[in-house]
């Protein structure tokens, strides 16, 4: 899936320049001065705005979800499964041995509350402190990334206005407008692309992987709290297929027959004449 974003995000851009170069020469539209008062701005900005630890975590946590794929629903809970089955078998203690194994630090850390001892609300209460403060230090990214966002138009137009000043300042010389106005121009330019074609795409791409994240700890905190009370694997598969979307579920559903019988449900004459 990552290499067909990868060839897609390719094809967009070469269209996106495509279109600059079509109705004129791409030189045209890099101005040095623009970008350096769009790009100083936006730095100053930044960094009155935010710590230099923020925006470190705020880099890592992007690097991250672009190079380190998720995993699916289906699979955490064919993991919840098993360890359910080997619980079953080999008993709770079992388990220390998944937790030094598996690579997700939240199953990790409910499997370590599993192990321990915890009670089951116990356990509830500890992994849903986990999820809330996780998805408060992931808004906290976002916050950061939108805002940086927003600070890129607001600094296209201040270029914009330079621009405008210079070409008022040097009217009756057109060499000064001609060097005005590339600058009034491109930086309007480069805010609006910087904004909502890296830093936006950014943020909304955290979002979605943040959802998707906190669904697996969900699956993960009802799967671990179910092994712990020993459910059978049986039950347990078909509770956690309820996060699944239909299409992504292997279970088979009841047929009507089954339905009729468990429940002693009769055939009208309408249905026994068809």
């Amino acid at each position: 899936m990552l290499r067909k974003n990868i060839a897609a995000l390719i094809v967009c851009i070469l269209l996106f320049i495509a279109g600059f170069i079509i109705n004129g020469n791409l030189s045209l539209y890099f101005n040095l001065s623009g970008l350096m008062i769009v790009f100083g701005g936006t730095l100053a900005a930044t960094l009155l705005s935010f710590r230099m630890e923020q925006l470190r975590i705020a880099g890592k946590v992007i690097s991250s979800s672009y190079r380190n794929p998720t995993k699916k629903e289906s699979d955490i809970i064919n993991i919840l499964i098993d360890l359910s089955i080997k619980s079953r078998i080999e008993g709770i203690l079992s388990l220390q041995d998944e937790e030094n194994e598996t690579s997700i630090l939240f199953l990790r850390r409910a499997l370590g509350c599993l192990v321990d001892g915890y009670h089951p609300d116990q356990i509830r209460d500890i992994l849903n402190t986990e999820m809330y403060f996780f998805k408060l230090r992931r808004e906290d990214i976002e916050r950061v990334l939108r805002s940086i966002a927003d600070f890129f138009p607001a600094f296209g137009i201040i270029g914009s206005v330079v621009g405008l000043i210079t070409m008022l300042g040097g009217i009756g010389d057109t060499s000064v407008i001609l060097q005005a106005v590339p600058i009034a121009l491109t930086s309007t330019l480069y805010g609006l692309i910087f904004s909502n074609f890296i830093f936006l795409p950014f943020a909304a791409n955290l979002k979605e992987r943040t959802n998707h994240e906190l669904l697996l700890q969900k699956i993960i905190m009802e799967g671990v709290i179910s092994i712990n009370s020993e459910i059978n694997p049986v039950v347990l598969k078909t509770k956690l297929e309820s996060f699944l979307t239909p299409s992504a579920r292997q279970t088979e559903l009841v047929s009507y027959e089954k339905i009729r019988d468990r429940f002693n449900i009769k055939f009208s004459e309408k249905e026994n004449q068809n």
